[in-house]
């Protein structure tokens, strides 16, 4: 059985130099250079999700498809996404960080483009089903990454400034969709993100290194890895502490999946106002995960997060309470959106850097099953509890306190599991 661990502060590993892959000479990326790198690659996500939402109507004009289909290739992409990111970490594990991202691109590049050619909506499905699985290497392994070269305060940091950067993403793509989606198609939308794909591999192909020695890889067989996911997620505190970044990004991806309702149903935006809404949510995420980066080595994480915790709870408290008594309007429905992403920023390298040190030897894996969780719920909330809960304003807003509440009370719970098992012990 692999024995899970739970530090207050993650433990002194000293940095693993990296070695250069024989046949291919890379070119080393300072600090800022693989944060960047790390950012670009986990915008791939975002960027499939966020982009085309503004060209909902035409694609459903387009491809002769119906509200619900259409939003189902949401659905498909997130099922897909979460589905296939349970295994990116262990491949990682076992085959390099480097050779499971480059070929994760290349994967990604051909749904993309079959999404850009797609002539039914059911063609469509496929397509995103393949970007799906394909989208969240970057992500995964971009985490395990920075912790194979970097341990404590400077991987928090790490971890930050790839938020920071990262975070422009969502709020660069609806703007961009809506630009797109006005001035070509919803298809060149596709051929937009797949010339990103291809310029992005090339620049992995060129920098990216590879940070798992052969001698470090772990096997990829039926027995290892099922001791090591029954280990991970036989834990308990892997729930809870995995569960705190998945209910606060899902506190944000309901309104983000919702936006196609909110905005122009609720607010009255037409498709290139989607900024409203993005521009103070994206801006939030920014500041946080820069105030995270500031507060790395000065603060401790109990600290860190519970200064989040306490922006988030503001927020939603002033979102519900506006709503309970006024309509819906700009500035006042999408500002709590600021404060709730700002201490969400604050939050997460804590919470996800804890995470991935319950075990160590494996934080590619642990990795993917994190992923998997804040994933799996994301399609949950894109595909039924975002769809019941436009109708209203309101219900976003208790919807979103909701998830915000339950984090707040994995976060304790943990807390408090630890300190058991601290006397036991």
């Amino acid at each position: 059985m692999l024995p899970p661990t739970d530090p207050d502060q993650l433990p002194k590993d000293p940095v693993i130099p990296v070695p250069l892959p024989a046949p291919h000479k890379i070119v080393m990326l300072s600090a800022g250079g693989l944060a960047t790198l790390l950012a670009g690659l986990s915008m791939l996500g975002p960027f499939s999700i966020d982009a085309y939402l503004p060209a909902f109507p035409q694609i459903m004009a387009n491809l002769h498809a119906s509200s619900i289909e259409v939003q189902q290739t949401l659905t498909a992409y997130m099922l897909a996404f979460a589905g296939m990111v349970l295994w990116h970490g262990a491949l990682s594990d076992a085959f390099g960080r480097r050779n499971v991202i480059l070929v994760a691109l290349v994967v990604f590049a051909i749904g993309t483009f079959g999404c850009a050619a797609a002539s039914t909506v059911h063609y469509l499905w496929v397509f995103r089903i393949l970007q799906g699985v394909s989208a969240g290497a970057g992500v995964v392994v971009g985490r395990a990454i920075i912790r194979d070269l970097y341990s404590d305060a400077p991987a928090a940091r790490l971890l930050s400034m790839v938020t920071m950067i990262f975070s422009i993403a969502p709020a660069l793509a609806p703007v961009l969709g809506g630009w797109i989606v006005t001035w070509f198609d919803w298809r060149a939308i596709f051929l937009a993100l797949c010339a990103y794909t291809l310029i992005l591999g090339w620049v992995c192909w060129k920098h990216l290194p590879e940070t798992v020695p052969q001698a470090q890889r772990q096997p990829f067989n039926p027995r290892f890895l099922a001791q090591s996911y029954s280990a991970i997620f036989s834990s308990f505190l892997f729930h809870m502490k995995a569960g705190v970044t998945a209910l606060n990004f899902a506190g944000l991806f309901l309104y983000i999946t919702a936006s196609p309702v909110l905005l122009p149903v609720h607010l009255g935006l037409g498709p290139s106002q989607f900024a409203w809404l993005f521009v103070p949510t994206v801006s939030g995420i920014f500041l946080g995960s820069m105030a995270a980066n500031r507060m790395a080595g000065k603060y401790s994480f109990a600290r860190q997060i519970g200064i989040g915790f306490a922006f988030m709870l503001g927020a939603v408290t002033f979102n519900v309470g506006y709503h309970l008594f006024l309509p819906p309007a700009l500035p006042w429905t999408v500002l709590p959106m600021f404060f709730f992403t700002f201490g969400s920023a604050l939050i997460s390298p804590g919470a996800t850097l804890l995470a991935l040190d319950l075990f160590p030897h494996i934080r590619g894996t642990v990795a993917s099953c994190q992923s998997f969780i804040v994933t799996l719920l994301g399609a949950i909330v894109a595909g039924m509890i975002a769809p019941a809960l436009s109708h209203s304003v309101l219900a976003l807003a208790l919807g979103q306190a909701g998830f915000t509440l339950l984090a707040l009370g994995f976060w304790l719970t943990s807390r408090h599991y630890r300190r058991v098992l601290a006397r036991k012990g």
